[in-house]
Protein backbone atom coordinates (compact mmCIF):
# COMPACT_ATOMS: atom_id res chain seq x y z
CA UNK A 1 0.00 0.00 0.00
CA UNK A 2 2.67 2.27 0.94
CA UNK A 3 4.57 1.49 -2.22
CA UNK A 4 1.68 1.98 -4.34
CA UNK A 5 1.10 5.24 -2.71
CA UNK A 6 4.66 6.75 -3.30
CA UNK A 7 4.43 5.61 -6.91
CA UNK A 8 1.56 7.15 -7.24
CA UNK A 9 2.72 10.89 -5.57
CA UNK A 10 5.56 10.53 -7.93
CA UNK A 11 3.86 10.06 -10.99
CA UNK A 12 1.22 13.12 -9.64
CA UNK A 13 4.75 15.37 -9.41
CA UNK A 14 5.89 14.10 -12.63
CA UNK A 15 2.50 15.66 -14.17
CA UNK A 16 2.75 18.29 -12.05
CA UNK A 17 5.88 19.27 -12.97
CA UNK A 18 5.48 19.10 -17.09
CA UNK A 19 2.72 21.07 -16.23
CA UNK A 20 4.61 23.79 -14.48
CA UNK A 21 7.91 23.38 -16.10
CA UNK A 22 8.57 23.80 -20.26
CA UNK A 23 10.42 20.86 -21.42
CA UNK A 24 13.69 22.02 -22.98
CA UNK A 25 11.72 22.29 -26.49
CA UNK A 26 15.65 22.96 -27.66
CA UNK A 27 16.46 19.44 -27.19
CA UNK A 28 16.89 17.18 -30.91
CA UNK A 29 13.96 15.23 -31.68
CA UNK A 30 14.86 11.41 -31.49
CA UNK A 31 14.75 9.76 -35.05
CA UNK A 32 13.85 6.41 -34.56
CA UNK A 33 13.96 5.59 -38.41
CA UNK A 34 17.78 6.87 -39.24
CA UNK A 35 18.94 3.23 -39.31
CA UNK A 36 22.91 4.26 -38.82
CA UNK A 37 21.98 6.13 -35.87
CA UNK A 38 19.60 3.55 -34.62
CA UNK A 39 22.12 0.86 -35.02
CA UNK A 40 24.89 2.97 -32.94
CA UNK A 41 21.91 3.85 -30.47
CA UNK A 42 22.11 -0.33 -29.69
CA UNK A 43 25.74 -0.07 -29.07
CA UNK A 44 25.56 2.37 -26.66
CA UNK A 45 22.36 0.88 -25.31
CA UNK A 46 23.90 -2.52 -24.75
CA UNK A 47 26.87 -0.69 -23.06
CA UNK A 48 25.54 1.96 -20.83
CA UNK A 49 22.11 0.41 -20.42
CA UNK A 50 21.24 -3.22 -21.05
CA UNK A 51 22.40 -4.24 -17.60
CA UNK A 52 19.88 -2.62 -15.93
CA UNK A 53 16.88 -1.96 -18.39
CA UNK A 54 17.24 -5.43 -20.14
CA UNK A 55 18.96 -6.12 -23.61
CA UNK A 56 15.44 -5.56 -25.25
CA UNK A 57 14.38 -2.59 -22.74
CA UNK A 58 12.37 -5.36 -20.90
CA UNK A 59 13.32 -3.98 -17.64
CA UNK A 60 13.60 -5.38 -14.06
CA UNK A 61 10.90 -7.37 -12.52
CA UNK A 62 8.63 -5.89 -10.39
CA UNK A 63 9.99 -2.12 -11.71
CA UNK A 64 7.06 -0.86 -10.05
CA UNK A 65 7.61 -1.48 -6.11
CA UNK A 66 10.69 -0.23 -3.87
CA UNK A 67 13.08 -2.61 -3.50
CA UNK A 68 14.42 -3.24 0.07
CA UNK A 69 17.21 -0.40 -0.30
CA UNK A 70 14.10 2.02 -1.13
CA UNK A 71 14.97 2.22 -4.85
CA UNK A 72 12.66 1.74 -7.91
CA UNK A 73 13.74 -1.14 -9.98
CA UNK A 74 14.59 0.01 -13.20
CA UNK A 75 11.76 -0.05 -15.61
CA UNK A 76 10.95 -1.28 -19.26
CA UNK A 77 11.53 0.99 -21.67
CA UNK A 78 9.17 -0.69 -24.43
CA UNK A 79 5.77 -0.85 -24.89
CA UNK A 80 4.92 -2.13 -21.77
CA UNK A 81 6.63 0.40 -19.89
CA UNK A 82 6.01 4.76 -19.46
CA UNK A 83 9.03 5.88 -21.53
CA UNK A 84 6.85 6.60 -24.16
CA UNK A 85 4.37 8.34 -22.14
CA UNK A 86 6.74 11.10 -22.37
CA UNK A 87 8.10 13.53 -24.97
CA UNK A 88 11.60 13.43 -26.47
CA UNK A 89 12.52 16.44 -25.01
CA UNK A 90 11.99 15.22 -21.33
CA UNK A 91 13.15 11.58 -22.20
CA UNK A 92 16.41 13.08 -23.13
CA UNK A 93 16.58 15.92 -20.11
CA UNK A 94 16.51 12.50 -17.64
CA UNK A 95 19.20 10.60 -19.56
CA UNK A 96 21.39 13.84 -19.61
CA UNK A 97 20.52 15.31 -16.31
CA UNK A 98 19.17 12.47 -14.19
CA UNK A 99 15.49 12.65 -13.38
CA UNK A 100 16.00 14.20 -9.43
CA UNK A 101 17.43 17.73 -10.92
CA UNK A 102 14.53 17.61 -14.24
CA UNK A 103 12.04 17.12 -11.54
CA UNK A 104 13.90 20.03 -9.27
CA UNK A 105 14.07 17.39 -6.10
CA UNK A 106 17.88 16.83 -5.36
CA UNK A 107 17.07 14.49 -2.55
CA UNK A 108 14.80 12.33 -5.44
CA UNK A 109 17.01 8.84 -4.92
CA UNK A 110 16.93 6.85 -7.90
CA UNK A 111 19.61 3.83 -9.26
CA UNK A 112 19.61 5.77 -13.04
CA UNK A 113 23.18 7.58 -13.10
CA UNK A 114 23.42 10.95 -14.73
CA UNK A 115 25.24 10.56 -18.44
CA UNK A 116 26.19 14.06 -18.75
CA UNK A 117 29.78 13.78 -19.29
CA UNK A 118 29.66 10.12 -19.52
CA UNK A 119 27.53 10.41 -22.96
CA UNK A 120 27.39 12.90 -25.81
CA UNK A 121 24.11 14.78 -26.60
CA UNK A 122 24.41 12.41 -30.04
CA UNK A 123 25.30 9.32 -28.10
CA UNK A 124 21.87 10.33 -25.93
CA UNK A 125 19.78 10.79 -29.02
CA UNK A 126 20.94 7.72 -30.56
CA UNK A 127 20.46 5.25 -27.16
CA UNK A 128 16.57 7.33 -27.33
CA UNK A 129 16.29 6.78 -31.05
CA UNK A 130 17.05 2.70 -30.93
CA UNK A 131 14.79 2.70 -27.73
CA UNK A 132 11.75 4.23 -29.77
CA UNK A 133 12.38 2.12 -32.89
CA UNK A 134 11.66 -0.77 -30.48
CA UNK A 135 8.28 0.23 -29.89
CA UNK A 136 5.32 -0.76 -32.39
CA UNK A 137 3.84 1.80 -34.75
CA UNK A 138 0.94 2.57 -32.83
CA UNK A 139 3.11 3.34 -29.16
CA UNK A 140 5.24 5.23 -31.71
CA UNK A 141 2.36 7.57 -33.11
CA UNK A 142 0.65 8.15 -29.84
CA UNK A 143 4.02 9.20 -28.45
CA UNK A 144 5.00 11.34 -31.85
CA UNK A 145 1.30 13.11 -30.34
CA UNK A 146 2.65 13.60 -27.31
CA UNK A 147 5.59 15.19 -28.68
CA UNK A 148 3.21 17.73 -31.10
CA UNK A 149 1.04 17.98 -27.88
CA UNK A 150 4.43 19.66 -26.06
CA UNK A 151 5.90 21.59 -29.00
CA UNK A 152 5.68 25.47 -28.95
CA UNK A 153 2.94 26.85 -30.73
CA UNK A 154 4.22 27.78 -34.14
CA UNK A 155 1.85 30.63 -34.92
Amino acid sequence: MVVTLLSLLLIATLLLWQRQRPVDRAAPLLRPGDDTLVIRGAAIYSRHCASCHGASGEGQPNWRQRGPDGLLPAPPHDSSGHTWHHPDAQLFAITKLGLPRVINQPNYQTAMPVYEGVLSDDDIIAVLSWIKAQWPPEVRAHQDQINAQAAPATR
